[in-house]
Protein backbone atom coordinates (compact mmCIF):
# COMPACT_ATOMS: atom_id res chain seq x y z
CA UNK A 1 0.00 0.00 0.00
CA UNK A 2 1.41 3.54 -1.26
CA UNK A 3 1.04 5.20 1.88
CA UNK A 4 1.72 8.58 0.03
CA UNK A 5 -1.13 8.25 -2.02
CA UNK A 6 -3.26 10.71 -0.78
CA UNK A 7 -0.85 13.35 -1.53
CA UNK A 8 1.66 11.78 -4.42
CA UNK A 9 2.18 12.69 -7.74
CA UNK A 10 1.56 9.94 -10.06
CA UNK A 11 4.51 7.90 -11.48
CA UNK A 12 4.72 9.10 -15.14
CA UNK A 13 8.28 9.86 -15.54
CA UNK A 14 8.90 7.66 -18.67
CA UNK A 15 6.21 9.45 -20.88
CA UNK A 16 6.80 12.82 -19.68
CA UNK A 17 9.30 13.77 -22.13
CA UNK A 18 6.35 13.09 -25.06
CA UNK A 19 3.73 15.11 -23.53
CA UNK A 20 6.03 18.01 -22.70
CA UNK A 21 6.64 17.68 -26.34
CA UNK A 22 3.30 17.34 -27.64
CA UNK A 23 1.08 19.09 -25.39
CA UNK A 24 2.99 20.91 -22.23
CA UNK A 25 5.66 22.76 -23.98
CA UNK A 26 3.68 24.13 -27.15
CA UNK A 27 0.63 25.32 -24.67
CA UNK A 28 3.26 27.12 -22.71
CA UNK A 29 4.98 28.95 -25.43
CA UNK A 30 1.36 29.62 -26.29
CA UNK A 31 0.65 31.79 -22.86
CA UNK A 32 4.27 32.79 -23.16
CA UNK A 33 3.75 34.76 -26.88
CA UNK A 34 -0.38 35.66 -25.49
CA UNK A 35 0.47 37.11 -22.03
CA UNK A 36 3.76 38.54 -21.85
CA UNK A 37 6.11 40.74 -23.46
CA UNK A 38 8.99 38.06 -22.61
CA UNK A 39 9.69 35.26 -20.65
CA UNK A 40 13.22 34.86 -19.28
CA UNK A 41 15.26 32.70 -16.35
CA UNK A 42 17.89 34.62 -15.33
CA UNK A 43 20.40 34.70 -12.13
CA UNK A 44 21.61 36.65 -9.38
CA UNK A 45 25.34 36.45 -8.58
CA UNK A 46 27.27 33.46 -10.04
CA UNK A 47 25.73 31.99 -12.94
CA UNK A 48 28.01 28.73 -12.43
CA UNK A 49 27.96 28.56 -8.78
CA UNK A 50 24.42 28.42 -9.02
CA UNK A 51 24.45 25.97 -11.57
CA UNK A 52 26.56 23.64 -9.59
CA UNK A 53 23.76 24.15 -6.54
CA UNK A 54 21.31 22.64 -8.35
CA UNK A 55 23.41 19.77 -10.11
CA UNK A 56 22.53 17.51 -7.69
CA UNK A 57 19.15 18.50 -6.84
CA UNK A 58 17.42 21.86 -5.24
CA UNK A 59 14.56 22.80 -3.05
CA UNK A 60 13.37 26.00 -5.49
CA UNK A 61 11.82 28.09 -2.92
CA UNK A 62 9.83 31.08 -4.12
CA UNK A 63 8.06 33.68 -3.56
CA UNK A 64 4.21 33.59 -4.64
CA UNK A 65 2.49 35.67 -7.08
CA UNK A 66 0.19 33.18 -9.18
CA UNK A 67 -1.99 30.11 -7.86
CA UNK A 68 -0.84 27.82 -11.33
CA UNK A 69 1.81 29.74 -13.70
CA UNK A 70 4.52 30.06 -10.62
CA UNK A 71 5.10 26.73 -10.71
CA UNK A 72 4.55 25.82 -14.54
CA UNK A 73 7.16 28.31 -16.03
CA UNK A 74 9.70 27.43 -13.42
CA UNK A 75 9.56 23.99 -14.52
CA UNK A 76 9.33 25.10 -18.09
CA UNK A 77 12.27 26.93 -18.00
CA UNK A 78 14.02 24.74 -16.06
CA UNK A 79 13.50 21.83 -18.07
CA UNK A 80 14.30 23.91 -21.31
CA UNK A 81 17.56 24.62 -20.16
CA UNK A 82 18.89 21.85 -17.44
CA UNK A 83 16.76 19.36 -17.96
CA UNK A 84 15.33 19.65 -14.58
CA UNK A 85 11.46 18.49 -13.66
CA UNK A 86 11.14 19.42 -10.08
CA UNK A 87 8.33 18.05 -7.95
CA UNK A 88 5.81 21.03 -6.94
CA UNK A 89 3.92 21.27 -3.81
CA UNK A 90 0.68 22.75 -4.63
CA UNK A 91 -2.40 23.65 -2.14
CA UNK A 92 -5.41 20.81 -2.45
CA UNK A 93 -8.02 23.43 -2.70
CA UNK A 94 -6.72 23.92 -6.27
CA UNK A 95 -8.14 20.64 -6.96
CA UNK A 96 -11.50 22.14 -7.57
CA UNK A 97 -12.37 19.52 -10.13
CA UNK A 98 -11.05 15.88 -10.93
CA UNK A 99 -9.49 17.06 -14.39
CA UNK A 100 -7.32 19.58 -12.62
CA UNK A 101 -6.72 17.11 -9.89
CA UNK A 102 -5.68 14.52 -12.91
CA UNK A 103 -3.33 17.16 -14.87
CA UNK A 104 -1.55 18.18 -11.94
CA UNK A 105 -1.21 15.44 -10.67
CA UNK A 106 0.48 14.00 -13.91
CA UNK A 107 3.27 16.70 -13.66
CA UNK A 108 4.65 16.38 -10.84
CA UNK A 109 2.25 18.34 -8.74
CA UNK A 110 2.05 16.58 -5.19
CA UNK A 111 -0.73 18.36 -2.81
CA UNK A 112 -0.16 20.23 0.02
CA UNK A 113 -3.76 19.64 2.37
CA UNK A 114 -5.32 22.57 3.73
CA UNK A 115 -8.47 23.66 5.57
CA UNK A 116 -8.68 20.89 8.23
CA UNK A 117 -8.68 20.43 11.61
CA UNK A 118 -5.41 20.87 13.95
CA UNK A 119 -4.71 17.28 14.56
CA UNK A 120 -5.04 16.81 10.58
CA UNK A 121 -3.12 19.60 9.92
CA UNK A 122 -0.33 18.07 12.15
CA UNK A 123 -0.66 14.23 10.82
CA UNK A 124 -0.87 15.88 6.91
CA UNK A 125 2.38 17.81 7.43
CA UNK A 126 4.08 14.96 8.99
CA UNK A 127 3.17 13.19 6.11
CA UNK A 128 4.14 15.93 3.62
CA UNK A 129 7.77 16.31 4.92
CA UNK A 130 8.27 12.55 4.97
CA UNK A 131 7.21 12.44 1.54
CA UNK A 132 9.52 15.20 0.70
CA UNK A 133 12.15 13.92 2.38
CA UNK A 134 12.14 10.98 0.16
CA UNK A 135 12.01 12.85 -2.73
CA UNK A 136 15.19 14.76 -1.90
CA UNK A 137 16.77 11.01 -0.79
CA UNK A 138 16.22 10.13 -4.36
CA UNK A 139 17.48 13.19 -5.38
CA UNK A 140 14.74 15.11 -6.47
CA UNK A 141 14.80 19.00 -7.34
CA UNK A 142 11.04 20.25 -5.64
CA UNK A 143 9.58 23.49 -5.69
CA UNK A 144 7.44 24.81 -2.66
CA UNK A 145 6.12 28.52 -2.08
CA UNK A 146 7.50 30.44 0.26
CA UNK A 147 4.21 30.78 2.06
CA UNK A 148 0.82 29.36 2.11
CA UNK A 149 -1.80 31.64 -0.09
CA UNK A 150 -0.34 35.07 -2.33
CA UNK A 151 1.12 37.46 -0.24
CA UNK A 152 -1.94 39.90 -1.84
CA UNK A 153 -0.07 43.35 -0.97
CA UNK A 154 3.36 41.82 -2.59
CA UNK A 155 5.65 41.79 1.13
CA UNK A 156 6.97 38.37 0.33
CA UNK A 157 7.85 37.02 3.28
CA UNK A 158 8.57 32.97 4.11
CA UNK A 159 6.52 31.79 6.40
CA UNK A 160 8.42 30.07 9.35
CA UNK A 161 5.45 27.17 9.80
CA UNK A 162 6.67 26.20 6.21
CA UNK A 163 10.45 25.98 6.92
CA UNK A 164 9.11 23.78 10.43
CA UNK A 165 7.21 21.89 7.91
CA UNK A 166 10.61 20.45 6.23
CA UNK A 167 12.47 19.70 9.00
CA UNK A 168 9.29 18.22 11.18
CA UNK A 169 10.95 14.62 11.49
CA UNK A 170 14.96 15.43 11.70
CA UNK A 171 16.39 14.73 14.74
CA UNK A 172 19.81 16.61 15.48
CA UNK A 173 21.26 20.00 14.53
CA UNK A 174 18.00 22.39 12.92
CA UNK A 175 20.70 24.29 10.49
CA UNK A 176 22.47 20.54 9.39
CA UNK A 177 18.93 19.55 8.71
CA UNK A 178 17.72 22.95 6.66
CA UNK A 179 21.38 22.17 4.87
CA UNK A 180 20.71 18.62 3.28
CA UNK A 181 17.76 20.66 1.93
CA UNK A 182 19.95 22.60 -0.22
CA UNK A 183 17.34 25.43 0.07
CA UNK A 184 17.84 27.87 -3.68
CA UNK A 185 15.74 30.43 -3.34
CA UNK A 186 13.98 32.10 -6.62
CA UNK A 187 12.77 35.06 -7.12
CA UNK A 188 9.21 35.94 -9.45
CA UNK A 189 8.76 38.98 -10.85
CA UNK A 190 5.64 40.15 -12.74
CA UNK A 191 5.62 43.67 -14.72
CA UNK A 192 1.86 43.47 -14.25
CA UNK A 193 0.06 40.84 -11.96
CA UNK A 194 -3.01 39.75 -13.80
CA UNK A 195 -5.13 38.82 -10.12
CA UNK A 196 -4.02 42.30 -8.95
CA UNK A 197 -7.46 44.00 -8.98
CA UNK A 198 -8.84 40.21 -7.70
CA UNK A 199 -6.30 40.78 -4.70
CA UNK A 200 -7.34 43.94 -4.22
CA UNK A 201 -11.19 43.08 -4.18
CA UNK A 202 -10.30 40.25 -1.39
CA UNK A 203 -8.23 42.77 0.70
CA UNK A 204 -11.43 45.18 0.80
CA UNK A 205 -14.04 42.04 1.44
CA UNK A 206 -12.18 40.43 4.11
CA UNK A 207 -11.55 44.33 5.91
CA UNK A 208 -15.10 44.27 5.72
CA UNK A 209 -16.34 41.28 7.05
CA UNK A 210 -13.09 39.10 8.58
CA UNK A 211 -14.82 35.92 8.25
CA UNK A 212 -14.91 35.96 4.82
CA UNK A 213 -13.48 33.34 3.00
CA UNK A 214 -13.11 32.43 -0.56
CA UNK A 215 -14.99 30.06 -2.48
CA UNK A 216 -13.95 27.17 -4.98
CA UNK A 217 -15.54 29.46 -7.71
CA UNK A 218 -13.08 32.25 -6.57
CA UNK A 219 -10.60 29.93 -7.04
CA UNK A 220 -10.91 28.75 -10.03
CA UNK A 221 -11.59 32.81 -10.96
CA UNK A 222 -8.22 33.53 -9.95
CA UNK A 223 -6.81 30.41 -11.73
CA UNK A 224 -8.16 31.65 -15.06
CA UNK A 225 -7.43 34.84 -14.56
CA UNK A 226 -3.59 34.11 -13.77
CA UNK A 227 -3.16 31.97 -16.35
CA UNK A 228 -4.84 34.25 -19.24
CA UNK A 229 -4.10 37.71 -18.03
CA UNK A 230 -1.67 39.89 -19.47
CA UNK A 231 1.63 40.14 -17.56
CA UNK A 232 4.06 42.22 -19.37
CA UNK A 233 7.91 41.09 -18.79
CA UNK A 234 8.04 37.79 -16.46
CA UNK A 235 11.78 37.13 -14.67
CA UNK A 236 12.85 34.23 -12.92
CA UNK A 237 16.36 35.04 -11.26
CA UNK A 238 17.65 31.80 -9.53
CA UNK A 239 19.83 32.77 -6.83
CA UNK A 240 22.41 30.55 -5.05
CA UNK A 241 21.88 27.84 -2.08
CA UNK A 242 21.75 29.46 1.12
CA UNK A 243 23.84 26.69 2.67
CA UNK A 244 26.89 29.08 2.51
CA UNK A 245 25.05 31.99 4.12
CA UNK A 246 24.10 29.36 7.19
CA UNK A 247 27.62 28.66 7.87
CA UNK A 248 28.46 32.38 7.92
CA UNK A 249 25.64 33.01 10.45
CA UNK A 250 26.76 30.37 12.65
CA UNK A 251 30.15 31.26 12.67
CA UNK A 252 29.02 35.01 13.77
CA UNK A 253 26.85 33.85 15.83
CA UNK A 254 27.14 30.43 17.26
CA UNK A 255 25.01 31.23 20.35
CA UNK A 256 21.94 30.49 17.13
CA UNK A 257 22.79 26.85 17.67
CA UNK A 258 21.38 26.54 21.03
CA UNK A 259 18.60 29.05 20.46
CA UNK A 260 14.85 28.30 20.67
CA UNK A 261 13.52 26.77 17.65
CA UNK A 262 11.63 30.03 16.75
CA UNK A 263 14.61 31.96 16.36
CA UNK A 264 16.29 29.27 14.66
CA UNK A 265 13.39 29.31 11.80
CA UNK A 266 13.40 33.21 11.73
CA UNK A 267 16.77 33.57 10.86
CA UNK A 268 16.63 31.08 8.39
CA UNK A 269 13.62 32.48 6.56
CA UNK A 270 15.53 35.91 6.94
CA UNK A 271 18.16 34.74 4.88
CA UNK A 272 15.53 33.14 1.92
CA UNK A 273 13.48 36.03 2.50
CA UNK A 274 16.98 38.40 1.79
CA UNK A 275 18.13 36.21 -1.71
CA UNK A 276 14.28 36.40 -3.16
CA UNK A 277 14.42 40.15 -2.18
CA UNK A 278 17.57 40.90 -3.85
CA UNK A 279 16.41 38.65 -7.29
CA UNK A 280 13.25 41.06 -8.13
CA UNK A 281 13.15 42.71 -11.18
CA UNK A 282 12.79 46.30 -10.90
CA UNK A 283 10.54 47.76 -13.51
CA UNK A 284 10.16 51.15 -14.78
CA UNK A 285 6.34 52.67 -13.67
CA UNK A 286 5.90 55.77 -15.94
CA UNK A 287 3.06 58.10 -15.81
CA UNK A 288 1.09 55.74 -17.61
CA UNK A 289 1.19 53.71 -14.65
CA UNK A 290 -1.53 55.45 -12.78
CA UNK A 291 -4.07 54.99 -15.77
CA UNK A 292 -3.43 51.36 -15.42
CA UNK A 293 -4.48 51.25 -11.51
CA UNK A 294 -7.26 53.30 -12.35
CA UNK A 295 -8.29 51.27 -14.44
CA UNK A 296 -7.51 48.17 -12.25
CA UNK A 297 -10.14 49.76 -9.94
CA UNK A 298 -12.84 50.21 -11.75
CA UNK A 299 -12.99 46.55 -12.59
CA UNK A 300 -13.96 45.62 -9.52
CA UNK A 301 -17.52 45.41 -8.73
CA UNK A 302 -18.54 45.21 -4.86
CA UNK A 303 -20.54 46.25 -2.50
CA UNK A 304 -19.79 49.72 -0.65
CA UNK A 305 -16.69 49.88 -3.33
CA UNK A 306 -13.91 52.02 -1.39
CA UNK A 307 -11.86 53.37 -4.29
CA UNK A 308 -9.36 54.64 -2.21
CA UNK A 309 -8.80 51.77 -0.17
CA UNK A 310 -8.67 49.80 -3.73
CA UNK A 311 -6.33 51.94 -5.60
CA UNK A 312 -3.84 52.00 -2.05
CA UNK A 313 -3.74 48.22 -1.84
CA UNK A 314 -2.64 48.51 -5.64
CA UNK A 315 -0.21 50.75 -5.36
CA UNK A 316 1.06 49.29 -2.33
CA UNK A 317 1.24 45.58 -3.93
CA UNK A 318 3.74 47.22 -6.73
CA UNK A 319 5.48 48.82 -4.57
CA UNK A 320 6.58 46.71 -1.64
CA UNK A 321 9.06 44.65 -3.88
CA UNK A 322 10.80 47.77 -4.52
CA UNK A 323 10.95 48.59 -1.05
CA UNK A 324 11.89 45.32 0.19
CA UNK A 325 14.73 44.87 -2.75
CA UNK A 326 16.22 48.62 -1.10
CA UNK A 327 16.10 47.53 2.21
CA UNK A 328 17.96 43.78 1.21
CA UNK A 329 20.75 45.84 -1.18
CA UNK A 330 21.67 48.05 2.09
CA UNK A 331 21.68 44.85 4.22
CA UNK A 332 24.22 43.68 1.79
CA UNK A 333 26.44 46.92 1.62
Amino acid sequence: MNKYKDIACYHVAAVLPVTDALFVFPYLRYLQCKTTTGLSLDYLGDRKQIERDIRHGAFFITNHRDIVMDAAWLSFLLRKRYLIRPYMGVGDNLFAKRWIEVAMRYNRCFAVKRNCGVHAQLENARLLSEYIRYLRGRGKSIWLAQREGRAKDGNDLTQPAVLHMLTLLDEGDFFQNVKALNICPVSISYEFDPCDYLKAREMQLKRDNPRWRKSKRDDMESMATGINGKKGRVVYRLTPSINPEIDALLAAHPEYREAPLHDQLEAVCRIIDRHIHLGYEIYERGTEFEAYIESRVAMIDIPDKDEAFLREKLYEMYNNPVVNHRKSLKVES
